[in-house]
């Protein structure tokens, strides 16, 4: 998905590569991060069989719980490209949160994707179990360092979104919020069933050339409407329909002004929760980020936390 626009970009960064086991063990009083895993700083990592970047910002402290973020990549591309692409590492290190981006299976055309929805991204049918696999990839972090689990949040584009959305229909319980940039939720609203709210903020550009803002059809199978995405999200929550508008961003670089609106659901929505809709005018698929977009996604996700359970 936008292979052309994902390989420009070609720079890596330098890391170490060691190895570990995914194991789904469970946080302990005062857990400490394995030999393998970082203690501070940045360092990649093959988790049950797959690579995955993890940065452990210098202020952790293994004594006050974390939040989490794991970033999700699009079709053809991979962890690393991700973290160029948004810049959040930047925000985990002046936020405090602990950060992760793992990389997809790789397909019989030799691209990276995430088996998300029907519509994205498992094109040869190989069927792989990446919602088990991202829920161990979480369990696993929070039995390595001490998160917390009132704060647990996902961040996808394209095929990363639908991912996203995926994880937040299927593991609710362990997911407190998501972004979702370019990508929709089911089409058949029955496939989802969250089993307690998440927050949602789905960004969309509406001139995506690849995941139509007004819905569509990807490699012959139906996907909603931004729109429709927003209001299947806000029925899961439980929101009302009135939202309020808030100041517009200035999101995309090579737009004048501030381009992105923002409307906000939040009344009536179950458990604290949130549902936001960006929608940026003349945004395309793989949009010139500015400077404010990491920050501003990142002020979304910490804002939401879970209820005492």
């Amino acid at each position: 998905m936008a292979r052309r626009a994902w390989q420009a970009a070609r720079a890596v960064i330098a890391v170490a590569a060691v190895t570990m086991a995914l194991a789904a063990c469970g946080s302990t009083d005062d857990p400490k991060p394995s030999s393998s895993m970082p203690v501070s700083g940045t360092a990649t990592l093959e988790i049950g069989g797959r690579q995955v970047t993890v940065h452990v910002p210098a202020s952790y402290d293994p004594a006050r719980p974390a939040p989490l973020l794991v970033a999700l990549h699009g079709y053809t591309s991979y962890g690393k490209q991700m973290e160029q692409y948004m810049g959040l590492t930047a925000e985990s290190d002046r936020r405090g949160f602990v950060y992760a981006y793992p990389d997809g299976l790789v397909d019989s055309r030799g691209a990276n994707f995430w088996n998300a929805t029907d519509a994205c991204c498992d094109f040869f049918h190989q069927q792989p179990d990446d919602s088990g696999y991202l829920s161990g990839l979480i369990t696993t972090l929070e039995g390595t360092y001490r998160i917390d689990r009132a704060r647990v949040y996902l961040i996808g584009h394209s095929n990363g979104g639908f991912m996203s959305f995926r994880m937040a229909c299927e593991h609710a319980d362990q997911v407190t919020a998501i972004v979702s940039l370019n990508a929709a939720t089911w089409n058949d609203a029955a496939r989802c069933r969250p089993s307690e709210p998440v927050s949602v903020l789905a960004i969309h550009g509406s001139a995506d050339e690849t995941i139509a803002f007004e819905g569509g059809l990807n490699n012959g199978v139906a996907y909603p409407s931004a729109d429709a995405t927003v209001t299947q999200w806000r029925g899961y929550d439980g929101c009302g329909a009135d939202g309020r508008d808030g100041p517009k961003l200035d999101l995309i670089a090579s737009l004048p002004g501030a381009e992105t609106s923002v409307r906000t659901y939040s009344s009536g929505c179950a458990g604290g929760s949130t549902v936001q809709a960006w929608t940026m005018t003349g945004g395309s698929h793989v949009p010139q980020l500015t400077a404010a977009f990491a920050p501003a996604v990142t002020d979304f996700l910490l804002s939401q936390v879970k209820p005492a359970r």
